[in-house]
C-alpha cells in the first residue's frame, strides 16, 4: 500500500516520548490524529471539544488543524496526563485545558456549542451520551475511537462498545460512518 508522507504536529515526538515514559497505552494513534486534523481544518473558526485529553497526543493533531479563529476545549480527569499536555501545548491561546470530571464539564455546557466533539473517555461516549450529542451544532461531527478490540481494553469494554454502536445505529438525528481503521473509529454528523 502506498502512503503519503504526512508531517506530524511539532509537539508530537515530545508528547509520544513522555507518553511512553509513563506507560500510557491508550493514547490516540497517528491515523486517528491525521483524521482529526483534517476534520477540524474543514471547520474554519470552529469550536471543538475533546473529552479525554490524555497526554495530549490527539490534542496536538486537533490544534495542528485549527485556524487562528478556532477554539479547542479539552477535558482530562488525570492531573498527571493533563500536566504533560499543558507543558507542550499550553502556550497556545486557542486551547483551554480543563482538568477535572468530564461529566461535570458536559453538564455545564450550553447546547449546540461545538462543531466537533472527539469523545475519547467514558463520559460522552458510554454515558451522558444524549447530553453530549446535544452539545453539537447542526452539521457538527462526533468522533469516537477505540471501537476495535485491543489488548488494553478493560473487562466489560467490549459490551459497552456493542451497546454504544447499537444505540447509535437506531438514531435518526445522526448520519454514521464506522471505520475499521486505526483503533476503530465512528464518525457521526448531526442532521441539520
Amino acid at each position: 500500500m502506498l502512503t503519503a508522507h504526512i508531517p506530524p504536529p511539532a509537539a508530537l515526538s515530545l508528547l509520544e516520548a513522555e507518553t511512553q515514559k509513563i506507560d500510557f497505552p491508550m493514547a490516540s494513534d497517528s491515523l486517528t490524529g491525521t483524521l482529526l486534523r483534517m476534520l477540524v481544518t474543514s471547520k474554519p473558526g470552529g469550536h471543538f471539544l475533546e473529552l479525554g485529553t490524555g497526554t495530549g497526543i490527539g490534542t496536538s493533531w486537533l490544534v495542528d488543524g485549527m485556524d487562528a479563529n478556532a477554539r479547542l476545549f479539552t477535558v482530562e480527569r488525570s492531573a498527571t496526563f493533563s500536566e504533560i499536555a499543558r507543558r507542550h501545548l499550553g502556550s497556545d491561546p486557542r486551547v483551554t485545558f480543563y482538568q477535572g470530571d468530564g461529566a461535570e464539564f458536559i453538564l455545564a455546557q450550553s447546547p449546540a456549542s461545538f462543531d466537533l466533539i472527539f469523545a475519547d473517555t467514558p463520559p460522552g461516549k458510554f454515558y451522558l451520551f444524549d447530553e453530549t450529542l446535544a452539545l453539537l451544532k447542526p452539521g457538527g461531527i462526533y468522533v469516537i475511537d477505540d471501537l476495535d478490540p485491543r489488548p488494553t481494553w478493560d473487562e466489560g469494554h467490549e459490551t459497552k462498545v456493542e451497546a454504544l454502536l447499537a444505540t447509535l445505529g437506531q438514531r435518526s438525528d445522526l448520519r454514521l460512518c464506522h471505520l475499521n481503521w486505526a483503533s476503530g473509529l465512528l464518525l457521526a454528523t448531526k442532521v441539520v
